[in-house]
């Protein structure tokens, strides 16, 4: 809180200059905004300097803070000194026009703002902001004493005759200021904060609350435990509230908004997502919530950061959990498929090529989040077991079986990228077993599932081929060979790691060789 001075009015002072200022139907007058403030003198300074208009034209109305306000207009509402000069303001009427002479205007000008009836105040306050301009406030000490623990210190000092003024520099929001004193002055705080703002309640909170306004904290409490907050909001919410937590003023009702003090583990929610997710049975809802939690666990660093603690363990044994259990339901229906008789009907037909994508499509959406947590080590060792699985991949229809090798291509995309880190003999293995059914089904995915990416695959198969020693690289890229010879655009271009292998095995050889040489040469040189 700013310094606090006191200091009687003395006669001559600056001239009082007055701006457009709200009455409200409490009796008390809202101060406008530090725009207003600027437009205001400009305005005065321009009237200042040039003969005054007879009939100069009113102001346009505009809105306050204060809801159900009316706007006075600067030429017709003056700001009482003396009492009984404003007998409007008991009415809530505007008072009536006193003429201005352009010799009144001074360097100094300052906004007088009175609460109650102005003609009855016994205190003055002067505030300075940073806007520079200042403002007087025609209040009652009483009113104030009585709701401000601030004020009532301060005041307690002071004597009550002649009426004192209290001077408060370097106020850093005089507009708020000013609000919060007239809803001194209000018999409903609560009702008054309706339709503000959220940003605008957490300053006047603020201001209350280096006041000892307690019945305004409360309020804007109240307001805030109640009223819808944006996004970019909360943050701003939390952080004004927390302090208050400690005070007994009601803010944990707030910050129950965000945080629970319920005992139950957020892991136990993550495995009913999951578990809710995979049995569904409707195609746009299930893709599209798992897209979404997908989306957010991405988002979510306590669960991708590898440091998620006892929640993420229990998430990654869940989604282990789940995967075996998707994989063993997809081996028992590859099985069926394959010894389904082929004049069977064709709606029992798609109706297993149905479940079969469904339980394909879990595997691969679980892999997906293991990928993004830079967990799926051990699902890949898993995957490079089936071979059971991998032989029966031929004999489905590639419509059946395609998600099956999106699960393949997600495990290359995810070594080649960093994010799975499998050890060299499963790396080998999901070569050996999995690259040739993803090749078969490479050109289907290529022109018939819209979310597949034929370049970001090729690049990842690539790298996981660059990975193994180099005669297994040339075992698997000779045999990719072949298959791009037949198929050519049907097939994963692996030419990139084709041109790496090359250079490893034909120039690099011959450059160590010359280097060599030419080293050997050096040291004889210099013996």
């Amino acid at each position: 809180m700013a310094d606090l001075r006191v200091k009687r009015m003395e006669t001559g002072q600056a001239k009082i200059r007055n701006v457009p200022i709200a009455v409200t139907p409490e009796g008390f007058w809202c101060c406008p905004s530090p725009a207003a403030f600027q437009k205001t003198m400009k305005n005065q300074s321009f009237h200042g300097n040039s003969r005054p208009s007879p009939t100069p034209p009113s102001p346009a109305p505009t809105k306050v803070s204060l809801h159900r306000t009316q706007l006075l207009p600067a030429e017709r509402s003056p700001i009482p000194e003396a009492p009984g000069s404003n007998p409007a303001a008991a009415t809530g009427g505007a008072p009536a026009r006193t003429p201005k002479r352009s010799s009144e205007n001074s360097s100094q000008r300052k906004i007088t703002v009175g609460f109650g009836q102005p003609e009855t105040s016994d205190l003055k306050v002067l505030l300075s902001g940073k806007e520079g301009i200042p403002v007087r406030m025609n209040v009652h000490r009483d009113v104030l004493a009585e709701h401000s623990i601030f004020f009532a210190d301060r005041l307690s000092a002071v004597p009550q005759s002649p009426p004192p003024c209290l001077d408060l520099p370097d106020c850093e929001d005089v507009e708020i200021y000013v609000e919060t004193v007239g809803l001194m002055y209000s018999k409903d705080v609560k009702q008054r904060l309706i339709k503000q703002s959220v940003p605008r309640v957490l300053r006047i909170m603020k201001v209350a609350e280096a006041l000892g306004f307690q019945a305004c904290v409360r309020a804007c409490l109240e307001h805030l435990e109640a009223v819808p907050w944006v996004e970019e909001e909360e943050e701003s919410v939390v952080s004004s509230v927390r302090h208050l937590h400690a005070k007994n003023l009601g803010a944990s009702r707030i910050l129950r908004r965000v945080s629970s003090e319920a005992a139950t583990a957020p892991n136990e929610t993550i495995e009913r997502i999951i578990e809710l997710v995979l049995r569904s049975g409707e195609d746009k809802g299930r893709r599209e919530m798992k897209s979404l939690v997908l989306k957010l666990l991405k988002e979510n660093s306590l669960l991708i950061g590898g440091s998620g603690g006892a929640a993420g363990d229990v998430c990654l044994g869940t989604l282990y959990d789940s995967s075996r259990s998707c994989l063993e339901s997809l081996m028992s229906l590859f099985r069926r498929a394959s010894e389904e008789d082929a004049a069977a009907a064709a709606a029992a037909a798609e109706k297993l090529r149905r479940e079969i994508c469904l339980e394909a499509d879990n595997l691969l959406w679980l892999v997906e989040i293991m990928a993004e947590r830079r967990a799926a080590e051990e699902f890949a060792g898993v995957w490079a077991g089936q071979e059971e699985l991998a032989a029966l991949h031929r004999r489905l229809p590639v419509a059946s079986r395609h998600l099956v090798s999106c699960v393949t291509a997600r495990l290359f995309v995810g070594i080649g990228r960093g994010e799975v880190l499998p050890a060299k003999e499963t790396r080998r293995r999901l070569l050996r077993l999995w690259l040739q059914p993803l090749i078969e089904d490479f050109n289907w995915l290529q022109h018939r599932r819209r979310s597949f990416d034929g370049k970001v695959v090729e690049e990842g198969i690539g790298k996981t081929i660059l990975t193994l020693p180099l005669e297994d690289q040339q075992s698997v890229l000779l045999s990719w060979l072949g298959s791009f010879l037949k198929a050519g655009d049907g097939c994963p271009n692996l030419q990139r790691a084709f041109e790496v292998w090359w250079r490893r095995t034909f120039i690099r050889p011959f450059m160590e060789q010359h280097r060599h040489r030419h080293q050997q040469q050096g040291d004889a040189c210099g013996g």
